[in-house]
């Protein structure tokens, strides 16, 4: 199930040879990955910063519990979603908004976010996509955005595929909705 390049790392973490090399080629394969799948959630560059570092300590921390069952990545990607929703709950909570009226505010203050660089299409995209219920929020943004298969987005759920590919369907309707019916023609 894993790359030789995946299981050369793992045993060397695991077994703690030369951990910093290892944790460095970890951090440089699946980086960029991870980040934009925590971006996706929580549409702020410094909260994705944060908690791209906080995931990267905790698959540090936690390497010695993984046995290989599934891929890698679908293991850290999990931490990285278990660490983003827990960070989204804690903000709302101090907040004191519903996870809608989160994440109402996290897509309203992208257009002030000097990172973010999408057009008027993408953020309406974004404000379709925070009208989802959450889990087919992380469903959506897997499958479009990063295009992962639905046997890995099922993998990193803990879900069926048929239950994926049912929120899937459901996203895409409700979202191409809200685009047309907020689209403007005229700007």
């Amino acid at each position: 199930m894993l790359t030789k390049d995946e299981a050369r790392i793992v045993k060397n973490l695991q077994e703690k040879k030369n951990p910093d090399k290892a944790f460095n080629e970890l951090v440089d394969l699946y980086k960029e990955r991870l980040y934009w799948h925590i971006r996706n959630m929580v549409k702020n560059h410094e909260d994705a910063n944060d908690l791209l570092q906080n995931t990267f300590i905790k698959i540090f921390r936690y390497i010695h519990n993984f046995k290989g069952e599934s891929k890698l990545y679908s293991w850290m990607y999990r931490i990285a979603t278990n660490e983003t929703i827990t960070f989204l709950n804690k903000k709302a909570k101090r907040l004191k908004l519903s996870s809608q009226e989160l994440q109402d505010f996290l897509v309203n203050n992208l257009e002030s976010d000097a990172h973010f660089e999408g057009d008027k299409i993408q953020l309406l995209l974004q404000k379709a996509i925070a009208t989802l219920p959450e889990k087919q929020q992380q469903v959506f943004n897997m499958k479009y955005f990063q295009q992962l298969k639905y046997k890995e987005i099922a993998e990193i759920l803990e879900v069926s595929e048929g239950a994926l590919k049912s929120n899937y369907h459901h996203a895409v309707k409700k979202v191409e909705k809200f685009v047309k019916e907020h689209q403007t023609f005229h700007d």
